[in-house]
């Protein structure tokens, strides 16, 4: 057993990341609150790209930083998670067109799908402009969306 937290793992192009639901995490009934969905969203797609070798920290370290905002968030609550239990995040990135990327996700327990969400990331410069990708964020994330042949 390692020290370091994990960044999930790959099934196919579907990055998987186990979360476990803790006392924080829930309202005073016990069932996680709707907001902090959003978050373990959040580090579904941010594993996802340090798994394939991405990190946030050297997006900004490169001659011309690179950063992301989400521009759509559309989140489909089907059925609740509740303290203490095991979660796995579901990240699949779809596309990338232009400066966006597609991303399909996903909360389940036991294989069970609690909740969905669709997603559009917009990467920019540093001041909030727009911008496309960098050609290495897109050399690394294309063998994983759809339409791709299988990624290594």
């Amino acid at each position: 057993m390692s020290d370091l937290p994990t960044a999930g793992r790959f099934d196919g192009r579907d990055h998987l990341l186990p979360v476990r639901v803790y006392y924080e995490d829930t309202d005073f009934t016990g069932l996680v609150y709707h907001a902090n969905y959003v978050r373990y969203f959040e580090r579904g797609r941010s594993d996802f790209l340090r798994a394939i070798g991405v990190g946030h920290a050297d997006l900004l370290e490169q001659d011309e930083p690179l950063a992301f905002v989400l521009s759509e968030l559309n989140i489909r609550y089907l059925k609740p998670a509740r303290i203490d239990d095991a979660l796995v995040v579901r990240t699949i990135y779809e596309a990338v067109k232009g400066v966006r990327l597609i991303i399909r996700q996903s909360v389940e327990r036991a294989g069970e799908v609690l909740c969905r969400a669709d997603v559009t990331a917009v990467c920019i410069h540093l001041d909030g402009r727009p911008r496309r990708p960098s050609k290495g964020l897109i050399e690394k994330v294309t063998p994983w969306l759809a339409g791709s042949a299988e990624p290594a």
